[in-house]
């Protein structure tokens, strides 16, 4: 039992170190509004020094009521250290995350995961970096490439394909990405395949005809392995701040989402997001994207998340 304790602790310690890199411009964000709090000799929260924490939050996306509600909380109790300060921001932002599952589902053979999100989110990428854990926990794999819409989605899919040694399903330019997962989910079935991993376009500038087409796909593929089976992640761009927020409310409405995976949030200022989009759509976050590799993707931790967002040790 201690050398599993031991074990979590390495690991959490090895988490943690890659949060505090990852997020290190939004940590040093709030840092810069923490680091003026007890300015004067009697300790006291100065109004001043109040407002300039909440610009600071507000300036990291984590939200304006988030922010300003936090902020008046500070203002009604007293503390006598930062460290008292972070303790209480932290506590109270924990209560803002959602307590859904994090992991990913493993009902159904073929369990089918479909990504959705705007073009430029990171999507091909994400994909690959899932396949590559799902490989290292000795599951198979296979790709669908139901990006038709963009030649070059395909090509980039098929390289990752390739790079990873698993099979890809693909139809030609233009095809009909419900075609595509169709055919995909009938070969896992065929090949005894665990995971299905699914793109899709991301099309801003039509984006009635992208629900559209995203609610077709999802109806063929629970037709095939079940609504059980099937889990749907959004991928969204950390950079994007509050305008990934409303991408997935958008995608929510549309599509009913399983999860998140936020990508480039290592050069992001914009990291408070996560809170807002936890406790105001209710869908968890199971994985932050930080850094190009295949292997720059970690599993989302809210505590771990605000213990680098607020400098903790």
């Amino acid at each position: 039992m201690d050398m599993n304790r031991d074990l979590n602790n390495v690991a959490e310690k090895g988490l943690f170190s890659r949060f505090s890199a990852g997020f290190i411009r939004t940590s040093q964000s709030i840092k810069g509004g923490l680091s003026v709090l007890f300015s004067s000799p009697d300790k006291k929260l100065e109004e001043e020094e109040l407002q300039n924490l909440e610009r600071v939050l507000i300036e990291t996306d984590l939200g304006v009521d988030i922010s300003m509600t936090l902020v008046d909380m500070l203002r009604h109790k007293r503390f006598s250290s930062r460290e008292e300060v972070k303790a209480f921001i932290k506590q109270e932002l924990l209560k803002r995350f959602s307590s859904s599952g994090r992991e990913l589902g493993e009902k159904g053979k073929p369990r089918v995961v479909l990504f959705v999100g705007i073009n430029g989110s990171g999507k091909t990428t994400s994909i690959a970096k899932i396949a590559s854990l799902l490989q290292k926990k000795g599951k198979t794999v296979l790709l669908a490439a139901g990006d038709t819409f963009r030649a070059a989605a395909i090509e980039q899919l098929s390289i990752w394909a390739e790079r990873l040694s698993v099979p890809i399903v693909r139809h030609k330019m233009g095809a009909d990405p419900a075609a595509v997962a169709h055919d995909a989910c009938e070969s896992a079935k065929a090949k005894g395949i665990d995971y299905v991993l699914v793109d899709t376009a991301g099309r801003l500038h039509n984006q009635n005809a992208l629900m559209e087409e995203l609610k077709k796909v999802v109806r063929v593929i629970s037709a095939r392995v079940g609504e059980d089976a099937l889990e749907k992640l959004l991928v969204i761009d950390g950079n994007a701040g509050q305008n990934s927020f409303f991408q997935a409310r958008h995608f929510q409405e549309s599509v009913r989402l399983d999860g998140i995976i936020i990508t480039k949030l290592d050069g992001s200022a914009k990291g408070g997001v996560v809170v807002s989009i936890e406790e105001e759509l209710t869908i968890p976050v199971k994985w932050v994207g930080l850094g190009e590799s295949v292997d720059d993707i970690v599993p989302f931790s809210p505590d771990v998340f605000l213990s680098a967002l607020l400098e903790e040790e």
